[in-house]
């Protein structure tokens, strides 16, 4: 499966982006998908997962209550809705899938990645 990320941009803190994956090939509705960051000079860190059917979503804790994962299988894309964005949410954000199904807060857990869309927040 290929994926396309894509959403990103320059926002102001306290804004809002959303974010998508959208898939190709394969058959998306199979897969878990997850959103990760990677800030200049930091690791790749989880940001939210979602299962493949939906019914089950992952936070990291420095994004609950601010961010909302879902999808729509017969889209075959995965949505990151960010709001109250802070600056330290500035990032590459990448979307991965994860064959399993479940989903993942660890990078390693996926099998395919997308290219990554760049979020900055600005004061």
């Amino acid at each position: 499966v290929q994926l396309q990320a894509s959403g990103g941009g320059v926002v102001r803190a306290g804004g809002s982006l959303t974010l998508s994956c959208a898939a190709s090939g394969g058959t998306f509705s199979n897969y878990a998908v997850g959103w990760f960051r990677q800030a200049p000079g930091k690791e790749r860190e989880f940001v939210a997962a979602i299962s493949w059917s939906g019914g089950s979503t992952y936070y990291a804790d420095s994004v609950k209550g601010r961010f909302t994962i879902s999808r729509d299988n017969a889209k075959k894309t995965v949505y990151l809705q960010m709001n109250s964005l802070k600056l330290e949410d500035t990032a590459v954000y990448y979307c991965g899938a994860d064959k399993t199904g479940f989903g993942s807060t660890w990078h390693a857990g996926y099998d395919y990645w997308g290219q990554g869309t760049q979020v900055t927040v600005s004061s």
